[in-house]
């Protein structure tokens, strides 16, 4: 038996669409027509607005408001006061006919303070320093850090650093990856 979505009485959810095994905290707004899924995280002074999609098992630490257009997928991590946005031209009372589309895909991680420009794709399993600011795409794997964010190397789905030798890694924890041309894949064995 799948475990309830647990809601902090000083929390505001209006969504329909949570995921069993959710968890929304003190302080959280989760608007209708926002999608949440099963066994998230929503923590203290978060936002989560209508046409946000949030996969399983997000976690989404203090103070995040995750917008429109935003697609988070599964296993993703947004970092204490990371910023998210959804228009490049914005403008007080002027809306755009759709927001920009962000995606974060499957184990991303962003940084504690960092702020990412939308639409931009962070990559599988990619790694965002904390407070970097990201203004374009980031490749599976990639570790970016600074203002603007660059690519200071590349990090395993364990999160652990990945040492590249004659195009090939093996992580501490048994998994290994090639690289090409900037792009990392698992090596299936």
């Amino acid at each position: 038996m799948a475990e309830p979505v647990y809601k902090h009485p000083l929390a505001l959810v209006e969504s329909e669409e949570i995921g069993p095994g959710t968890r929304v905290w003190a302080w959280a707004h989760v608007m209708s027509g926002a999608r949440v899924g099963a066994e998230c995280n929503i923590g203290e002074h978060c936002f989560i607005e209508k046409g946000a999609v949030l996969g399983d098992r997000v976690t989404v630490k203090n103070g995040v408001a995750v917008w429109d257009g935003v697609e988070a997928e599964d296993d993703v991590f947004l970092g204490p006061n990371a910023v998210l946005t959804n228009d490049l031209r914005p403008r007080s009372k002027v809306y755009h006919e759709a927001p920009a589309r962000t995606r974060l895909l499957r184990g991303a991680s962003v940084g504690a303070n960092a702020t990412l420009l939308c639409g931009i794709t962070l990559g599988r399993h990619a790694m965002v320093g904390a407070g970097s600011v990201v203004t374009r795409d980031v490749p599976d794997h990639a570790l970016v850090v600074g203002n603007p964010a660059k690519l200071k190397g590349y990090v395993c789905a364990c999160a652990r650093p990945l040492r590249f030798v004659s195009a090939r890694a093996r992580c501490e924890c048994g998994i290994a990856y090639g690289e090409r041309d900037g792009v990392v894949t698992r090596i299936e064995p």
